[in-house]
């Protein structure tokens, strides 16, 4: 096999200008349709519920279960646990919806012992496809 002899500089500086031209241009022939397209997400739409569980001494809390139901509902559909930074999130439909919040405290005490109890249940009002941040409050 042969292979052709290449001038130094000429091959070498042209590959460089050519990559330069279609890295340019290439935005250009590209469809402003298929971009949009692209950068849709894919799926069903969700709404999310992202919350932290904070405890009697206003620091987060770690390993909580969390649990969340519809208003309507009698029993939780979701159960999620806190993070070490006594973070959590869900996703739910997206939809006007509310959601009660509550924690599941047994066996949960603090440092001396004492149990702890939740101050009271986080009610959580989603409208469409959206984020919303609430936190758990606990008391001893």
């Amino acid at each position: 096999m042969t292979s052709p002899k290449l001038r130094k500089g000429k091959a070498v500086a042209r590959f460089p200008l050519s990559l330069l031209l279609i890295v340019l241009l290439l935005p250009a022939f590209t469809s402003h349709q298929a971009l949009l397209a692209a950068s849709k997400p894919k799926g069903k739409p969700y709404a999310l519920i992202a919350g932290t569980v904070w405890g009697p001494d206003d620091r987060p809390v770690f390993g909580i279960p969390v649990k969340i139901r519809r208003a309507k509902d009698k029993k939780p559909k979701w159960q999620v646990v806190s993070d070490h930074m006594g973070e959590f999130a869900q996703r739910v439909p997206a939809g006007e919806a509310d959601y009660i919040l509550s924690a599941d405290l047994k066996g949960v005490k603090t440092a001396d012992g004492q149990p702890v109890r939740l101050v009271q249940e986080v009610t959580v009002h989603i409208y469409n496809d959206e984020r919303e941040d609430t936190g758990l409050h606990l008391t001893k």
